[in-house]
Order: structure tokens, then C-alpha cells, then sequence
């Protein structure tokens, strides 16, 4: 297209509007920053200089010269709650509440905060009752989840599970701790003296239930925790052969799991009176799915059934396969339990003439950080196994082997 010079007209118009809104908009920058209070840009500096009490204290200033900044008391309330006082986080979203003015978003917004503020501060009761009035707001989603985490902390499984089923129709993700909600209510009915084996087995029927619908691909820990549920029950019922089944399908279906029930299960078989099947059988499982744990206990049954030389054996052939320091620790552990503190090595140890306790002691030094799980989410590790998380509250975040396996 040809250039025409009449177009030169608009350039200094273009520029003269340019500038008029230029000047326009610092004009309205300064007088906003002129009806701003001293205490504003105190905090500021204050914040700049890395003094946030100071700086905190300036900002309370400017929010009771203007209780129209809404805005700054949120983040103030935030800021409170963050530093853990909790009274002046509450009395900050109390008073934007009080506000008859206040629009509906943000009364909400102020509600949740409060309610946030209750829970931090381990008021339950009142927390509950602030989140419930969030139900039918925009708020209702994160208020429903913190209602969750609330009757969990509760052990209020009932209202748990009723809120989940809440969730997943608002929700499209995986629940996990549905089943375990049934599971826990299971353990309490068996815990009960006497303990009532009906409500145990209903609770377990309905965790199957929600296995089945939440199982995405393979079994879960949730399945795993299931049947070694109704293996206790079967054994309290004296029904081996039950117990044995329930137990034998954690081996089949979550291999990885062997090691929560090696020592159930070899005790099983031992009970049947058929201790060297048991032992044949896990270790053949252990040939395919090695675990540290499965290892303690294969060891431990060849010692007390075959003596020391199968038992070593085995060791040996394991270590090899699967170098541990772990493992070297839990067989020298099993050794000396064989023996009187006093006694020597025996003549057939493997080592002939060693000072196993001293060896013990040294490798076990080097092992007591190894010996734990540990949480795939938030790091947090233990002695034993969680299906919930006692660091970050997740469930199944844990996975069945030992630290120093999974490094």
C-alpha cells in the first residue's frame, strides 16, 4: 500500500494524547500516595530494612486509621496466623466481620480466614463451626477439605467418611482414605472388650466396597490393610485357614507388602504345624520381591527350624544378591538372640572366633538412620509403618521398605 503524507497529521495528535494520559495517571498515583498515612511508607521501609516487627506494628497503625483497607487487614490476619499469634490473627478477621458494610466475597473470605484461625489454634469446636458455615459459599471446597482433616483428628470416622462422600461428588480424584476411615472403624470395633466381630466385619465390607471403587491400577495399601484386618479377625475366630488366605493374598496380589505379614504368616504355618512350607514359601517369595524386612524374618525361621548353617546360608546368598548393611545388622541381631550374653561364639559360627556383639555394634551405629520408612511426600520417617502420614496427615504415602533400600 502506498504511503500517504497526509497520515503525519496524526502523529503529534497521537503523541499530545499520549502525554495528556501519561500526565493524568501520575497526577492520580500522587494524590492516592498523598492521602495515604506516614505509617504506610514506615512499613514499607521497615519491611525493606528487614525489621518486620516494626513493620507489622506500622501497618496495625494504618489499619486503625483506615478500617476501610480491607485488603491490609487480610494480609495482616495471614501475617499473624504465619507467626503463630493466633489471638491477634482471630481479633484481626473478627473485626472485619463485625463490619455491617462489608461486602458478601469479602465476608466469606473473612469467615474462611477465621476459621483457618481456629484450627491453627487447635480450637476444633470452633473451627468446625466456622468452616460449616462456608457450605454454600465459594469457600465450600477447602472449607469441606479442613472439615475432613478436623473429624480426622477427631477420630470422628463416621462424619469423615460422610464428608469424603461430600467430596467426591464435588471432586473428579482418588480418595484413598475412604477405605481407611472403614478400616479405622474396624480396629476400634476389635479393640472393644469384648471386642464385636460383626460391626468389625461390616466396617471391613464396606472398605471393600470403596477398594473397589478407588482402586485405579493394582493393589493398594488400602487393600493390603483390608486383608490383614480380616486376617485378624479370622485369627481371633481361631480360623487358620482363613487367616492363611487373607495373608496369603497380600503375598499375591501386593507383593511388595510381604514384609507386613512374613512373621503373621510363618506364624500361621507354624500354628498348622507346617513350618518348613511356610519357610519354603517365603522364601521363594523373597527369590522374586526382596525386602529387608521379609529377609528378618525367612532368617529368623531357618535358625529356630534348620539351625545356624541353613540360616547362613540363606544369608549369605541374600547379601550377595542384595548387599545391606541393614540386613548384615538384623542377622547378627538374630544371632546373638540365639545366645546367652555370657557365651562365646560358638565353633559353628560362620565367623569362626569373630566378636559378633563388638561387629553388631559397630554396623548397627551406621544403621540406626536406615532402619525407618519414610513418607514420599513430606519426608517424614519411622520405626514402624504408617498407612497415615503423623508429619503431613497424607495417607498411603508411605512405601513398604526401608530407608536404605529405597536409597
Amino acid at each position: 500500500m502506498d504511503f500517504e503524507a497526509w497520515w503525519l497529521i496524526f502523529l503529534p495528535l497521537l503523541f499530545a494524547l499520549g502525554w495528556m494520559a501519561a500526565r493524568f495517571d501520575i497526577k492520580q498515583m500522587l494524590s492516592e500516595t498523598r492521602n495515604l498515612p506516614d505509617s504506610y511508607f514506615r512499613g514499607l521501609n521497615f519491611l525493606l530494612n528487614e525489621e518486620p516487627d516494626r513493620a507489622i506494628d506500622a501497618f496495625v497503625e494504618v489499619a486503625k486509621l483506615d478500617p476501610e483497607t480491607t485488603e491490609l487487614h487480610f494480609a495482616l490476619g495471614s501475617l499473624f496466623r504465619r507467626r503463630g499469634e493466633m489471638e491477634r490473627a482471630i481479633r484481626v478477621h473478627q473485626s472485619l466481620l463485625f463490619r455491617e458494610d462489608l461486602p458478601i466475597a469479602q465476608r466469606d473470605h473473612a469467615q474462611h480466614e477465621l476459621a483457618q484461625d481456629y484450627l491453627k489454634a487447635g480450637m476444633l469446636d470452633r473451627a468446625e463451626e466456622a468452616f460449616a458455615v462456608l457450605k454454600d459459599t465459594s469457600f465450600a471446597l477447602p472449607a469441606l477439605r479442613a472439615l475432613i482433616r478436623i473429624y480426622e483428628s477427631e477420630h470422628d470416622w463416621a462424619r469423615a467418611i460422610t464428608a469424603v462422600q461430600t467430596l467426591r461428588k464435588l471432586v473428579d480424584e482418588p480418595m484413598p482414605q475412604l477405605v481407611h476411615y472403614h478400616c479405622e472403624q474396624a480396629q476400634a470395633f476389635l479393640a472393644e472388650k469384648p471386642s464385636n466381630i460383626e460391626q468389625a466385619r461390616a466396617a471391613l465390607a464396606l472398605a471393600e466396597q470403596a477398594v473397589d471403587q478407588t482402586q485405579m491400577s493394582g493393589p493398594t495399601p488400602a487393600f493390603v490393610r483390608v486383608s490383614m484386618l480380616n486376617a485378624t479377625i479370622a485369627a481371633s475366630q481361631q480360623d487358620l485357614i482363613q487367616q492363611q488366605f487373607f495373608l496369603e493374598s497380600v503375598l499375591k496380589q501386593a507383593p511388595e507388602f510381604a514384609g507386613l505379614v512374613a512373621a503373621e504368616l510363618f506364624n500361621n504355618y507354624m500354628a498348622q504345624g507346617q513350618a518348613a512350607e511356610g519357610l519354603m514359601r517365603l522364601q521363594d517369595h523373597y527369590q522374586r520381591h526382596p525386602s529387608l524386612d521379609l529377609f528378618n524374618v525367612v532368617f529368623r525361621g531357618l535358625r529356630a527350624q534348620q539351625g545356624v548353617d541353613q540360616a547362613w546360608a540363606f544369608a549369605r546368598q541374600a547379601l550377595q544378591s542384595h548387599p545391606s548393611l541393614l540386613g548384615l545388622d538384623r542377622l547378627l541381631e538374630a544371632e546373638l538372640a540365639q545366645k546367652p550374653a555370657n557365651e562365646q561364639t560358638p565353633s559353628e559360627s560362620p565367623i569362626p572366633g569373630a566378636d559378633l556383639t563388638l561387629l553388631r555394634r559397630l554396623i548397627n551405629r551406621h544403621t540406626q538412620r536406615l532402619d525407618r520408612y519414610v513418607c514420599g511426600t513430606c519426608g517424614f520417617q519411622a520405626r514402624r509403618y504408617y498407612w497415615q502420614c503423623p508429619g503431613c496427615n497424607a495417607w498411603e504415602t508411605y512405601k513398604p521398605r526401608r530407608l536404605e533400600e529405597l536409597e
